[in-house]
């Protein structure tokens, strides 16, 4: 994923937050909010109780990877944070990229998602 379509900025991430758009299951809680930008943004969260930097940075890169494998199917300008839960990590990653999946398609991408 390219740095132009992370949210970084911890008042982005506020910002964001405080809408209290979201949907949430098992694995993730997905909040989300429109942009001005050309492009949808995503930013993860980790958090520091489930476990090392190394834990973090693995589940990170595994989200980033479900992201980075439909990145075609989005293109509705908007931000996303999505927040890692606990007791997601005992789950499949394919477990993980339908969990993504089915909350994508309830926040309305306007798109059924299938697996490839």
């Amino acid at each position: 994923m390219r740095k132009l379509y992370i949210v970084k900025n911890a008042r982005d991430f506020e910002k964001i937050i405080k809408q209290k758009n979201f949907q949430k299951n098992k694995s993730y809680i997905i909040y989300y909010q429109n942009n001005e930008l050309p492009y949808d943004r995503f930013g993860i969260s980790v958090s520091k109780k489930l476990g090392n930097a190394v834990f973090r940075n693995k589940y990170k890169r595994k989200i980033r990877a479900i992201i980075d494998n439909y990145k075609k199917d989005y293109n509705n300008q908007k931000d996303y944070i999505i927040i890692f839960r606990k007791g997601a990590e005992e789950r499949t990653f394919q477990e993980l990229e339908n969990d993504f999946f089915t909350l994508m398609t309830k926040i309305g991408k306007g798109r059924t998602y299938e697996k490839k």
